[in-house]
């Protein structure tokens, strides 16, 4: 009996005899099945095959864990290290005791909570290494929960499970798409966590929006519109997306505000939808944005 592992898109499925026949995941126009066709892996092979975690400072406060050589999707995981609490945001597909003995060192774990159920990986084996900490998903994507588990803990609109930090649900990629707000991160000035809810770009000055990310289906432009008024209300200076580097370091809200213009310019081939928010400064499109860090 085994926990089998979607090689694909990274999701770990509840304990079976054999592999699921399919990934429901992976089936969903969303994501995509490997071009070699459905494959499956557990921890244990991972393990025996030579994967490892790294562990990066990213600023004080907040550890990147990823997993190498990379797996699946490619994401990492973002400890928050909060003043009442530790928040384990996108847990990777990969984890292992020494991971776990690192962890445990800055505190272990409180909550677990995930942006999209593209993320959801190996969310439950996280959470009973951490003494079962409870793992906040927005109820709309409760059907995409393929390891059901009692840790589990359903939300709608948004919850602060500890001081200074606030999930989202904004919509978007999923219904129940959401992100985690750190208000002490940046020196104070505060942070995004949005794995691909908002998706940082290459050009880091900037972000998008999608659907579907690997089969290039647009969002439409109201749904934008619902993602940046759901996420303007909390003050944030910086972005950290779902990946090593995919970090907007300063200006953040005024990018955010300027790449959804932009977005909805272009799919609509209009002025955008967006004006001015009640209570905050004006934003034209045309402010300067600091660049970022390489």
């Amino acid at each position: 009996m085994e926990n089998y592992t979607c090689k694909t898109c990274g999701t770990q499925y509840e304990i079976s005899e054999r592999p699921p026949d399919r990934c429901t995941i992976c089936e969903d126009e969303r994501q995509y099945v490997g071009w070699n066709g459905q494959q499956w892996t557990t921890l244990a092979e991972m393990r025996a095959q030579g994967y490892r975690s790294e562990i990066r400072l990213l600023e004080r406060g907040l550890i990147g864990i990823g997993t190498n050589p990379a797996f699946a999707i490619g994401q990492r995981a973002l400890l928050v290290r909060a003043e009442e609490a530790n928040v384990l945001w996108d847990p990777v597909s990969y984890l292992d005791e020494k991971v776990v003995d690192q962890i445990c060192t800055l505190g272990g774990v409180q909550a677990i909570s995930v942006s999209h159920p593209h993320f959801y990986a190996s969310m439950v084996e996280w959470s009973h290494a951490f003494n079962r900490a409870p793992i906040f998903l927005p109820a709309a994507d409760r059907k995409w929960v393929m390891r059901p588990d009692p840790v589990i803990e359903f939300y709608e609109g948004t919850m602060s499970p500890f001081s200074g930090i606030t999930l989202i649900q904004c919509g978007g990629h999923f219904p129940g798409s959401a992100v985690l707000h750190w208000a002490r991160g940046a020196d104070g000035r505060g942070v995004l966590l949005t794995g691909d809810t908002i998706m940082v770009a290459q050009d880091r000055r900037y972000v998008s929006f999608m659907y579907s990310f690997p089969n290039l289906i647009p969002l439409p432009p109201a749904a934008v519109v619902r993602i940046i008024e759901a996420v303007l209300a909390y003050p944030f200076d910086r972005i950290y997306g779902g990946w090593w580097g995919k970090t907007v370091l300063s200006g953040a809200m005024d990018a955010l505000v300027r790449s959804a213009k932009r977005y909805i310019r272009e799919i609509e081939g209009k002025p955008s939808l967006l004006g001015p928010t009640p209570g905050r400064p004006r934003h034209t499109g045309l402010d300067p944005v600091r660049p970022v860090a390489a």
